[in-house]
């Protein structure tokens, strides 16, 4: 049985992963960094997570390009998606998130409450289905 759920949280800038992780220590899941795209995609290998919080702007694989990988990946396709973004483009940049197979588009900066929230049905969901398999 899973005791704890996983979190993965990918942001380039460490300050923003210490403040996601000050926010969702409450929920008292596993909470896992990746500074990169490409370092979520390496966490996704082996691990299964609940939900991913991604940062949209990063340096090399943006976050659009690394959803568009965890997408096409049959293991991945299915871990809801939060798009954290620092920038508002207006309506097409949002349009784009959920296009990519965002379930959510949250600009910065974000209310930690809601953004805990959030987090949590996605976390209660996943515990949900594991029970289901098991």
């Amino acid at each position: 049985m899973v005791q704890k759920a996983k979190i993965l949280l990918v942001d380039d800038r460490p300050e923003n992963l210490l403040a996601l992780e000050a926010i969702l220590s409450a929920l008292d899941q596993t909470l896992v960094r990746a500074s990169s795209g490409e370092e979520a995609l390496k966490a996704l290998l082996t691990d299964d997570f609940a939900v991913i919080l991604l940062d949209v702007q990063m340096p090399g694989m943006d976050g659009f390009e690394t959803a568009a990988h965890i997408k096409r990946r049959e293991r991945t396709r299915d871990i809801p998606i939060i798009f954290l973004t620092a920038i508002n483009h207006g309506p097409h940049h949002t349009f784009r998130g959920y296009a990519a197979g965002a379930v959510d588009y949250i600009s910065k900066p974000f209310d930690p409450w809601v953004l805990r929230a959030k987090v949590s049905v996605f976390v209660e969901l996943y515990m949900k289905n594991c029970k289901l398999r098991e």
